[in-house]
């Protein structure tokens, strides 16, 4: 390829990062590279009734087929199915009056990941976004690590309806796979069958004459960015940090017993390493958490949306292993002292409909993105509170109205990004970060 092309091709691999603007990013906020964020990403739309916002004293059609559990804080009543969270309201903050317009889950999703609305509704969702999401915006500010840790990981996998698009591919959210098979290894760790230390040093060293050949092409220096790239894969697949970050056995078995030995309280725990070793986002993705179940299931709770499978049944089934690894996560996060580095939230991309249905007998409730709610905890935050309230039937904000893009500027001012930069698409044009949107005020 030509001089031209060779040189736009490697701005967009890097998402357009200069190391001047690295620099006076981390120089503007030197915290920044201290700070992570969990998301527990409820795929499928959880229902507020049966999770963090129950209406006991709504009509039975409304209100559903559970009661309600108190915590420690007045007003933070959570389903009675959690119960270990329910102990630790002190270290919770329920926000329960987000909403939003897009009703489909890819649309839904795209709208609370990227803080974006799509231009044309999906209701087939098989939509795929137009902006990055938060943990590809992240690791775009934060920049590559020089210990090849991921700023962004995705445990078993980074969310499916997103797109780095014109960040560049290296800010692509890393599959860590699943952490509670037995002898994990995370994909891609290790040489690839055949190559050994000494054909790596081989490539390295074919590498490096590739760079002093493009150096020579390019005296302006324009391109030297891309050796980051390169370097960071080569100390990714070599050196000890990333292995250790995601080696569960370096963990006592009581603390693994905590979390619970399966996907979602494993995740969560290789979650909290990850975030303790300095990734700046990781999210754990909404899979059956037990072996056996199909791993399409997720909180899409239709009446009858699987043959004798409703609303009621799911809850009964998946609650307790939320509970458990959530539970477990906030405490640990507490007990080691990461609660002002490590902020928590559990939300998905939409709520559910007020009113209960039925179907062959199955108890159900629809998509409604009118209302939805978040936990969040640590961060540095102001927890042990409710922020907002939905109406006597949990339809629609009556205090305190929010939108994912209030969501997201709190998740960004905790990682230290400007939410109000812009990027440059792959036009030239100008795109802020997130454009609308204020930190809530009620968390910070």
């Amino acid at each position: 390829m030509d001089r031209r092309t060779f040189l736009r091709v490697g701005s967009l691999a890097l998402g357009g990062l200069t190391l001047p603007e690295l620099l006076a990013a981390r120089a503007a906020n030197p915290q920044a590279a201290e700070t992570s964020v969990i998301l527990f990403w409820m795929w499928g739309g959880p229902s507020q009734f049966e999770t963090w916002d129950p209406k006991p004293n709504a009509p039975s059609e409304y209100r559903g087929p559970f009661a309600p559990v108190r915590t420690a804080v007045p007003g933070m009543d959570l389903c009675e199915l959690f119960p270990r969270l329910g102990a630790l309201g002190h270290r919770l903050a329920v926000v329960r009056s987000l909403h939003h317009t897009m009703s489909s889950h890819n649309d839904g999703s795209i709208e609370v990941l990227t803080g974006k609305t799509p231009a044309v509704a999906d209701p087939t969702s098989t939509a795929k976004s137009d902006h990055p999401d938060f943990g590809m915006v992240a690791s775009r500010w934060r920049g590559l690590r020089a210990d090849g840790l991921p700023q962004y990981v995705g445990v078993p996998t980074a969310p499916f309806m997103t797109r780095p698009t014109y960040l560049g591919l290296a800010h692509q959210g890393f599959a860590a796979g699943n952490p509670s098979q037995p002898a994990y290894v995370p994909p891609g760790r290790g040489l690839a069958a055949g190559v050994t230390g000494a054909r790596l040093d081989d490539r390295r060293g074919l590498l490096s004459d590739f760079d002093r050949m493009r150096r020579d092409l390019d005296r302006s220096g324009a391109v030297d960015g891309t050796d980051q790239l390169r370097a960071a894969a080569l100390q990714a697949l070599t050196g000890p940090g990333m292995a250790r970050a995601f080696d569960l056995t370096r963990e006592a078995d009581r603390v693994r017993d905590r979390y619970g030995r399966h996907l979602w309280g494993q995740s969560c725990l290789l979650a909290r390493r990850l975030a303790e070793a300095g990734s700046a986002v990781v999210t754990i993705d909404a899979l059956a958490p037990e072996p056996g179940k199909p791993l399409y299931f997720s909180w899409d709770d239709h009446a009858n949306a699987q043959p004798g499978w409703d609303l009621a049944k799911g809850m009964r089934w998946r609650a307790p292993f939320l509970d458990q690894a959530l539970s477990g996560l906030v405490e640990d996060v507490y007990d080691r002292g990461l609660d002002e580095q490590i902020l928590v939230v559990a939300c998905g991309e939409f709520g559910r409909t007020p009113r209960v249905s039925s179907a062959n007998g199955c108890l159900g409730r629809d998509h409604w993105p009118d209302a939805m709610s978040a936990l969040l905890s640590g961060g540095g935050l102001r927890v042990g509170q409710v922020v907002g309230s939905t109406d006597s039937k949990g339809a629609h904000p009556k205090d305190c109205p929010l939108t994912p893009k209030d969501l997201l500027a709190t998740i960004y001012q905790h990682l230290g990004v400007d939410w109000r930069h812009e990027f440059r698409d792959l036009s030239g044009r100008p795109v802020p970060i997130l454009g609308d949107g204020e930190p809530i005020r009620d968390l910070i």
